[in-house]
């Protein structure tokens, strides 16, 4: 049937075109850059990163300063393809290197455990091909349709791009990253062969090519061999995605640079985006080497936000493998350059990858199209990959099929400067990690949890970007005319979009009391949970909590909401891995609790150079009870570890 659809509508197309002449109608570009975040170039605000082509490219095109993905790849990656919000073509999480599930399968797990209440949807492991994609569209309309690099949208041959439309395909395994990025390209991680690679297209080249030049040089044949036609090249790095693969003479000389912001510091990292943008300044090259330049619509993006929570296993993880095996290798050389360093750092954007906070879903997007798009020029118009099917189509003269809905709208008016986007609110379906929906409309944006979370307790956040682009202060209590407005646009984003909404599990048991305190090794002091938050008691002389599981460095923060009639001096202390214990008066940061019968809000400033091993927190509670509400650490990239005493 869909080939029966596309074929009637090639037929319309050819008709269309027929008084176009095919030098005509511009090449189009899709450059995609896998978990860079909004920080992290040049022209969006990094003095740490260098990346010139990206400067260069940003001169001629317009950037985008509101522009979204998805906070994870695989649903970015359908939305571009298909213009639609990933609540209708439900892929919704990373999941395209698992095997398909049947197509006459529930969408729901048939159960759940006990101790949860809901139950989600899973997401499609593939791009539905049922589905129309711009690939389709553009092959019928004479295009020379080439996809190079990630694809993750698909294990099987029957969900491979070959089959969504590309003529062209160089395609590796579709896992989250490839296995190498080195030739040979499919290393297991016992250091030998794996023959994954295999399964798509990629050959190894020589021994030690890099992934990144070798997809560069395969995009570049595809450029050449189709300079005489129209072209549509879908270039999908797998840089800077883990397993970080890096050319060391890079990083060698970022390990000596700072960051004037001190926000950015991963030596690896810069040295991924600096071969990718190397990369962008070849492919620009190559255009203007053939004179495509002018007739060539170049779209740059990033598929989710910027990765600030992968990070080396710690040493229990590791106990378990021999030096020299793989994985061993790749976290010492981790440990080398990064020590505990997140990949990148999204300040001033809250979180990343993974969270539907900003930093997981703000990207960066740069459009050029000479003398169609003014160089030089930006635009603060909220957009995302479900505009890019449109867009395109709109560009070449080409109407979608009839039959394939399309949730996007095309950005030629932003683009041209000639009008404005006529859509009420813009939408993120993530029902995954920490499952939420969220809308932006105009300055505001409104998260909408479906149940509470250990580090996000409150089901309904409220934010105005223009004030708080770091989402530090929900204003859901402040303004709850403009929570019910965005709830109901919520409502009808929903229900238009067949979205799939969690269900009640029938199987789940409430308990009597949840216990808030995993992770935290009371000493000299005993916890009893009361309503509402945690009661700590005094046993001994130096009480104090300990914990193994705060793994953040750098500038990293600690709030607590406490209540204490009697107050007192609190400490943080805390030793690293290569530390039999703990140094008397180093590493060691005191502060205040301020007496009173109210609770307040205590945050104490930690500078952590190096990832630490334990950390105690003692607190004045040897004479007198101390009440606690809530501890969390947290650091600038907004990775945390957090307790929630209230629930219950």
């Amino acid at each position: 049937m869909k080939s029966r659809i596309l074929s009637l509508f090639g037929l319309v197309v050819l008709v269309s075109c027929l008084s176009v002449q095919a030098a005509e109608r511009p090449n189009v570009v899709i450059f995609l850059v896998d978990d860079m975040g909004w920080m992290d170039s040049t022209p969006y605000g990094s003095q740490y990163y260098e990346t010139p082509n990206m400067q260069r490219l940003a001169k001629q095109s317009m950037r985008f300063t509101d522009a979204y993905a998805l906070p994870l790849c695989s649903p970015t990656r359908a939305s571009i393809l298909t213009g639609q919000y990933s609540s209708r073509h439900r892929v919704t999480s990373a999941s395209g290197h698992q095997p398909a599930a049947a197509t006459d399968a529930s969408p729901y797990p048939s159960s759940a455990p006990a101790t949860k209440p809901l139950i989600y949807a899973n997401s499609k492991n593939y791009l539905d091909p049922s589905l129309t994609t711009l690939a389709e569209v553009l092959q019928q309309a004479n295009y020379r349709t080439g996809h190079f690099g990630k694809w993750h949208l698909g294990l099987s041959q029957e969900h491979w791009p070959d089959k969504q439309g590309f003529d062209v395909a160089f395609h590796a395994q579709p896992s989250p990253g490839p296995p190498s990025y080195f030739s040979p390209y499919a290393v297991s991680p016992d250091g030998k062969p794996s023959g994954q690679h295999h399964v798509g297209t990629i050959t190894d080249g020589p021994e030690g090519e890099y992934i990144t030049d070798r997809l560069t040089d395969e995009a570049i044949r595809f450029i050449e061999a189709s300079k005489d036609q129209p072209f549509y090249l879908n270039f999908w790095h797998y840089g800077v995605h883990g397993p970080w693969g890096h050319k060391e003479e890079y990083t060698r000389e970022f390990a000596k640079k700072s960051d004037p912001r001190g926000e950015q510091r991963n030596p690896i990292m810069a040295s991924m985006l600096k071969s990718v943008d190397e990369s962008l300044g070849r492919v620009l090259d190559k255009l203007d080497e053939l004179k495509l330049t002018d007739n060539t619509l170049f779209i740059f993006y990033s598929d989710n936000g910027g990765n600030t929570h992968s990070n080396t296993p710690d040493s229990r993880e590791m106990q378990n493998i021999k030096p020299g095996h793989k994985k061993w290798d790749f976290v010492q050389d981790w440990k080398k350059w990064a020590g505990p360093e997140a990949p990148t750092n999204n300040a001033p954007l809250r979180e990343g990858k993974g969270r539907i906070y900003e930093g997981g879903q703000r990207v960066p997007m740069m459009v050029r199209w000479p003398e169609q798009i003014k160089a030089n020029s930006t635009t603060g118009a909220v957009v995302g990959p479900i505009d890019l099917f449109p867009t395109v189509l709109d560009a070449v003269g080409i109407e979608s099929p009839p039959s394939h809905i399309v949730d996007g709208e095309s950005l030629l008016p932003v683009l041209t400067q000639s009008g404005q986007l006529k859509r009420k609110a813009y939408f993120t379906w993530f029902p995954h990690l920490v499952p939420a929906v969220s809308v932006r409309q105009g300055d505001w944006k409104l998260i909408h949890r479906f149940e509470p979370h250990v580090s996000y307790p409150e089901l309904l956040e409220l934010y105005n970007l223009k004030d708080d682009i770091g989402e530090t202060v929900n204003l859901a209590n402040e303004h709850p005319e403009k929570v019910q407005e965005l709830e109901s646009l919520i409502v009808e984003f929903m229900a238009s979009t067949g979205a799939l909404a969690p269900k009640l599990n029938p199987a789940y048991r409430e308990t009597p009391a949840k216990d808030n305190t995993t992770g935290l090794v009371a000493r000299l002091c005993e916890l009893h949970q009361e309503e509402g938050h945690l009661r700590i008691t005094g046993t001994g002389a130096a009480p104090f909590l300990g914990t193994a599981q705060m793994k953040l460095s750098g500038d990293v923060t600690l709030k607590m909401v406490v209540r204490s009639t009697a107050g007192g001096e609190g400490r943080v202390h805390w030793k690293t891995p290569a530390q039999d214990n703990f140094p008397k008066d180093e590493q060691l940061v005191k502060f205040q609790i301020p007496a009173g019968e109210d609770w307040q809000t205590v945050t104490v400033s930690l500078s952590i150079p190096e990832q630490p091993q334990v950390v105690r927190l003692y607190l004045p509670v040897q004479d007198h009870p101390l009440d606690v509400r809530s501890i969390e650490y947290s650091d600038k990239g907004g990775r945390k570890r957090a307790w929630d005493f209230t629930a219950r």
